[in-house]
């Protein structure tokens, strides 16, 4: 695939001068790659078996803050390292830097078993159970974000308030206003293609300013890699054109937010067949309702996963496009849970996650979810039709990072997917997400209560 490198082919590039610099690095917590960058011939030297880091970086909060309280690192162990095993199946150029590949890592103890709470690790486990049942799934995230004419630094400057983006008026599917952008994202589509991610399109969203990459589908663990490398990308270019981003899945009271829908199938591991693809048109394999039967008995407990802050649950609105109940449908934007293609292209789209969310959490959430409809053989109830947003008596999402994180705490179906460790690990860092919050104060109680208070 263009954009991707072998080990030869980079040990050519760097002996030729074309590349210089290789970014070694993994996802933490947030979602975010963090790292170092090496010399390109440091790592073929030695970074090419392992580099390390500092274990903190599973521990730290947005601010990259070393939160206290975790069992695996703390002060009290001395923060020690853990090592970064590059993963060489992810190893690619980055066209938008000049003379710099990437490679994505496996984060490991030093015995080389990966560490439990490390999201790659989360993810790859789920898949493991899949592979015990000869099967394999394939997703593709949709992300979308607001794109401002402000760069980082003035945003940074104006404390994020009073910014330009990049249109005045909603633009969803526009062409002429999303040609006023072109020069962004053009540069987006072409760069993520140039560093192995196959996209399919961009286009204008329903907000100002507001923009949609949709990448093609791919093998769960390789779309996550994709996921996180796009994103960040994404950022890059936009501050190399002198222009900021923001994946916060509210970034404006009265704007739309910024979405993640995941689709998600099934596969035939050795045959490469989908097992969602129904024989006649209209019907759905067993399989297929089991699987979304397991994810929609499931949302309120992994719905932590798909909307991980505070402000993620300020997304969720009637009339808003984002699913406030938990029901299932087909083709309806309503629903949480859209069954929609055909064919080979039959998948089911879950459309809670904001663009804040870490792939790899998500996807694993996603799949330990329809596992435990598959297992259970959970039978699929009948499908919702009309407005999912006025109907009554039916099961609601979370409306807030309190109601989801009580939620995970009594999922016994997570805590045997991802283990005890990894529940603790995470319930942990969403209750202190909590307090960080609670005890800031908010422009609104300022405003509000300054004077008249």
């Amino acid at each position: 695939m263009r954009g991707m490198l072998s080990v030869d082919q980079l040990s050519d590039l760097v002996a030729a001068g074309e590349i210089d610099t290789v970014i070694t690095c993994m996802p933490d917590m947030q979602g975010r790659l963090v790292g170092k960058r090496m010399t390109g011939s440091f790592f073929l030297d030695s970074a090419i078996k392992e580099s390390h880091s500092c274990n903190y970086l599973l521990t730290v909060d947005m601010d990259m803050e070393p939160v206290p309280g975790y069992r695996s690192a703390s002060w009290e162990k001395g923060y020690g390292d853990f090592a970064l095993k590059p993963d060489l199946s992810t190893l690619r150029r980055i066209p938008w830097l000049p003379g710099t590949a990437l490679v994505i890592c496996d984060t490991q103890d030093h015995n080389g078993e990966d560490i439990p709470t490390a999201p790659r690790a989360i993810l790859k486990k789920q898949l493991k159970r899949l592979a015990g049942k000869g099967i394999t799934a394939k997703m593709a995230s949709e992300l979308e974000f607001f794109l401002f004419d402000d760069s980082y630094r003035e945003a940074h400057e104006k404390r994020y308030h009073d910014l330009q983006t990049a249109s005045w008026y909603i633009e969803d599917y526009h062409v002429f206003q999303t040609s006023k952008e072109e020069g962004v994202m053009r540069a987006i589509r072409n760069g993520l293609e140039g560093a192995g991610i196959p996209v399919e399109n961009s286009k204008g969203e329903w907000g100002p300013g507001q923009e949609e990459v949709n990448v093609r589908y791919a093998e769960a663990l390789d779309m996550a890699d994709r996921h996180v490398i796009l994103k960040n990308g994404i950022k890059e270019i936009a501050h190399l054109h002198g222009k900021s981003v923001t994946f916060m899945a509210k970034w404006h009271y009265d704007l739309a937010g910024n979405s993640c829908h995941i689709h998600s199938s099934l596969w035939d591991a050795k045959k490469d067949t989908p097992l969602f693809k129904p024989e006649n048109d209209g019907e759905m394999t067993p399989l297929f309702k089991h699987f979304i039967a397991g994810q929609l008995s499931a949302l309120q407990e992994i719905s932590y996963f798909l909307a991980p802050y505070v402000n993620s649950y300020k997304r969720f609105a009637n009339l808003s496009f984002a699913p406030t109940n938990a029901v299932w449908s087909r083709d309806n934007r309503t629903a949480a849970l859209r069954v929609l293609g055909d064919g080979a292209g039959t998948r089911v789209e879950t459309r809670v996650g904001g663009a804040d969310l870490n792939p790899y959490l998500a996807y694993a959430a996603i799949l330990a979810a329809g596992l435990g409809g598959i297992e259970r053989e959970l039978e699929l109830g009948e499908e919702f039709q009309g407005d999912a947003y006025t109907k009554e008596g039916i099961p609601s999402l979370p409306r807030n990072l309190r109601d989801a994180l009580s939620a995970l705490e009594g999922s016994e179906m997570l805590r045997a997917a991802f283990g005890e460790e990894v529940i603790e690990h995470y319930l942990h860092t969403g209750r202190w997400e909590q307090y960080e919050y609670e005890r800031r104060i908010t422009d609104w109680e300022l405003m509000r209560g300054f004077e008249r208070g």
